[in-house]
């Protein structure tokens, strides 16, 4: 078993990790993860069973992890991730829009315009059921 690459890098000023690990000759896959903020942004394996017989099986290996981590490290560096984040950023509808559809109903307005409920969030979806069935 080889030991693994663990990198931080900073791209467009946001910190990266590039985490590159063998599973070993009981689970012979070479794992790549690159993590922004504890998510999992890509992650690509290669196995390597076929060769595990090999003689020289720890070059072999040790070659694989840093051509698989340095071809993750160059993907993030050339913009290849860029466009997944903007798609995996959650869509969230302005609390304007809540309150003009309804889904704020058992709602009041306190200190500083948040919106704080007193009630459960079941007995909020009951009622919003309840109103839409009537509607």
């Amino acid at each position: 078993m080889q030991l693994g690459f663990n990198e931080n890098v900073i791209h467009k000023g946001t910190v990266y990790h590039i985490q590159t690990e063998d599973g070993g000759r009981k689970n012979p896959v070479i794992t790549t993860l690159l993590f922004k903020e504890g998510i999992i942004l890509s992650s690509k394996r290669t196995s390597y069973a076929d060769i595990i017989k090999s003689d020289k099986l720890d070059l072999v290996v040790k070659e694989i992890m840093r051509d698989q981590h340095g071809t993750m490290l160059k993907n993030l560096k050339d913009g290849v991730f860029d466009k997944k984040e903007e798609k995996a950023a959650p869509q969230v509808k302005p609390a304007e829009k809540l309150v003009h559809e309804g889904l704020n109903r058992g709602t009041e307005e306190k200190e500083g315009g948040q919106l704080v409920s007193e009630k459960s969030l079941d007995d909020i979806i009951l009622e919003y059921l309840s109103a839409s069935e009537k509607e």
